[in-house]
């Protein structure tokens, strides 16, 4: 687990034995019984006993969630849905549901895997760079947050509503002298009671909406979208190379491949596919936040959450500030960042990296344009050489104090 360990960032300190010895008696003086308060250190990786302390709410959450999911997934579709097999003349009134039965290019069970194991294995090939349990950890669990809430959403919609499959007539094999008359205008519409396919076969024909398929490849490749975008800085401060953006819109294209699949084995309809793929990206999206600091200010959005500890956006973020991929342009080698509020570009007061955006370093520590390197002061630390800047209208007096 090397590939995970890396040194205390933003000025952490080591503490001192003596102090921590001295706090815990007098801790255990006041109550013997009262357990200290997670507190989840990012910057070092934790012990077994004190993840699953952290994470065993979300691991029961997912283990229920999935549970009821199979559930639903499993039970016979709710809605009577009405249809019309032909006219009175013999012509088929919707050949739209009239294709053949024929198998997925991509089965249900191929694109969970895909969705789930591509962007897994991609975040654990970037921790190489990054080396951080937790970025790694809030990625994965992100992602499983995404995957997991979006599949029981959507099987509650093909519960509930459903729809045709293009190839429900083929799978139905209607027989309308088993009904004594037809219902609505002109008695064209009939129910599934004169079906005389497999049953199984025409629960699932009537499952259309939405696209599982779509849904599990949007819910997880979205979601390796906005981490690739986030520690590639593909769309930052600086000008990238060409591949970030392919190398960052590669899932997009892998999870359209997925869901269009669906429209030539006949499996789904298109608005079928598209709003899986709506269900899965809003899933993507209000997964990816909870974990990361943003989702698309490049100052913070490649900054992992702390279960325990609130998130200040400000100069100098904290432990893994410095959790990207990227080399450029100052990203990862120091420990600088932008000051202010998400997506107030007004507020910048510092710099990403090594200052390459908004000011030009010097060797000496000071920076042109009234942007000082690092952040520093925030620790305490004054670049030797800077030169301070006098508020309009100010004295020398005042300037001094």
């Amino acid at each position: 687990m090397g590939i995970f360990s890396r040194r205390p960032r933003d000025g952490a300190v080591a503490p001192d034995r003596h102090a921590t010895a001295a706090s815990h008696q007098k801790t255990s003086h006041h109550d013997h019984s009262t357990r200290a308060p997670l507190n989840l250190d990012y910057s070092r990786r934790p012990t077994f006993g004190h993840w699953i302390r952290g994470t065993w709410l979300d691991v029961v959450s997912m283990a229920v969630m999935g549970a009821i999911g199979l559930g639903v997934y499993m039970a016979h579709p709710a809605p009577t849905r009405s249809f019309a097999v032909t006219f009175q003349d013999g012509e088929v009134v919707y050949p739209d549901f009239a294709y053949p039965m024929r198998k997925n290019i991509i089965p249900i069970y191929a694109a969970a895997l895909l969705a789930s194991l591509v962007p897994i294995f991609i975040i654990l090939c970037m921790q190489v760079r990054v080396r951080s349990f937790w970025d790694a950890n809030n990625a994965i669990i992100g992602l499983l947050y995404s995957l997991i809430s979006a599949a029981v959403f959507q099987v509650f919609l093909k519960w509930l509503i459903g729809g045709l499959r293009p190839h429900f007539l083929a799978v139905c094999k209607p027989n309308i002298d088993l009904a004594e008359v037809g219902t609505g205008y002109q008695q064209i519409m009939y129910d599934r009671s004169i079906c005389t396919g497999d049953g199984d076969e025409i629960d699932d024909s009537l499952e259309s909406f939405p696209s599982g398929h779509s849904t599990a490849a949007f819910a997880g490749f979205v979601f390796l979208y906005l981490y690739l975008n986030a520690k590639l800085k593909t769309f930052s401060n600086h000008h990238p190379a060409m591949w970030k953006l392919i190398a960052t819109y590669a899932p997009i294209l892998g999870a359209t491949l997925i869901a269009s699949s669906l429209t030539i084995d006949e499996y789904h309809n298109w608005y079928d596919c598209l709003a899986g793929a709506i269900i899965g990206t809003v899933f993507a999206f209000s997964s990816y936040r909870m974990v990361y600091a943003s989702v698309w200010d490049f100052r913070f959005n490649h900054i992992p959450l702390n279960r325990t500890e609130p998130f200040t956006y400000g100069i100098g973020q904290g432990t893994l500030a410095n959790a990207v991929f990227t080399r450029k342009a100052g990203w990862g080698v120091d420990e600088g960042g932008f000051g202010g509020a998400p997506f107030d570009a007004s507020g910048l007061a510092g710099e990403i990296g090594n200052g390459h955006g908004f000011a030009s370093p010097h060797h000496n520590g000071t920076a042109t344009g009234g942007i000082i390197p690092n952040g520093n002061h925030r620790h305490g630390h004054h670049p030797t050489s800077s030169i301070g800047r006098r508020p309009v209208g100010a004295t020398d007096a005042t300037h001094m104090v």
